[in-house]
């Protein structure tokens, strides 16, 4: 490949960056099958609808399946689609692949974190639910393997995948592959990518509010109050437009989206601590209709109880907060 670059500390010398255009089939493909896999997810969601109907704590009402069911499928379109372009060298399907990447890495560290904490308790749940059936508790044994194994499948899924995933894609010699073989700049060039991760997290977002309207999460907080039905709906729209507003400003590197992106989760922070200090998440699932089975199961766990739901709602809300702090910098004054 052409050197791209003087040698900062050789100014006579070029950089010599590697063709990586094998690796990026390679990751295209996987790409490409992690695709199917959430594809498969969408199957699974089906079937574990028509299992859970059979047992005493009934199936989850289809209706709140949806936004999971929809969100899996434009995964596995998605990917799909930036395999190829990883396949093809293209600029954006790079650029979309690190945003990706990044993405899973900090859900999947934050999701290992959470898991700490309500696992065991779960599993305590479970077992406890077990008793009150008339079946045998599960030994101590027995729950402390099964909790190992369940850490170490989502540690490979949430930290190691997309770990390899990041250092590929975050490679200067990808990078110089893709800008030699795809050398038409796109509109992913267009937006610093921290900045750009910001704007694609709001604009998938907005759909997803949207068919959570339609399938009956229709519950929001709303500093002490748990607005239900109609009024939720209402409030939900009006964040489905601030998302889409947001989106667009932060594109053009805006400092008003930056500053209404801060102030939004700011607000919606302050009123989650207020609301669930007063309400626990029973009240929230037996206004979205949950079968009682399985609000007495989370309701067990002892985490998701007034107050304690509100901080842990408000713990994760900071790193969204410190991330925008830390892309302000990108951002120009109007």
């Amino acid at each position: 490949m052409n050197p791209a670059a003087p040698d900062a500390a050789l100014p006579d010398a070029p950089i010599v960056y590697h063709d990586r255009s094998i690796g990026l089939t390679v990751f295209g493909i996987l790409t490409i099958g992690l695709g199917c896999l959430a594809a498969l997810m969408v199957g699974f969601l089906f079937l574990g609808q028509a299992l859970a109907a059979a047992t005493p704590q009934g199936a989850t009402p289809f209706a709140l399946l949806l936004p999971a069911i929809v969100l899996y499928a434009g995964l596995a379109v998605a990917l799909v689609w930036l395999g190829i372009g990883s396949i093809l060298a293209k600029r954006w399907a790079r650029a979309l692949l690190l945003i990706f990447s990044w993405s899973w890495l900090g859900v999947g560290v934050f999701a290992l974190l959470t898991m700490a904490f309500v696992l065991p308790g779960a599993m305590t749940a479970a077992s406890a639910t077990a008793q009150e059936a008339g079946r045998p508790a599960l030994p101590p044994a027995v729950m402390g393997f099964a909790i190992a194994i369940a850490f170490i499948i989502d540690g490979v899924i949430f930290a190691v995948l997309p770990a390899i995933w990041t250092f590929f894609y975050s490679s200067r010699h990808v990078k110089a592959t893709v800008e030699w073989r795809d050398q038409r700049p796109g509109w992913t060039d267009a937006c610093p990518l921290p900045v750009l991760a910001v704007c694609l997290w709001t604009l998938v977002s907005a759909p997803l509010l949207l068919i959570s309207v339609l399938a009956g999460y229709n519950v929001a907080p709303f500093f002490g109050l748990l607005l239900a039905g109609p009024p939720a709906a209402i409030l939900y729209l009006v964040v489905t437009g601030l998302c889409l507003l947001d989106a667009g400003l932060m594109y053009r590197l805006d400092v008003r989206g930056w500053w209404l992106a801060f102030v939004t989760i700011l607000v919606f922070t302050v009123s989650s601590i207020i609301t669930y200090s007063r309400h626990d998440i029973g009240e929230v699932y037996r206004l979205m209709h949950f079968p009682q089975a399985q609000i007495d199961q989370v309701q067990h766990m002892g985490f998701f109880a007034a107050g304690r739901f509100g901080w842990m709602s408000a713990l994760g809300c900071l790193p969204l907060l410190g991330y925008l702090v830390f892309i302000k910098r990108y951002f120009r004054a109007r």
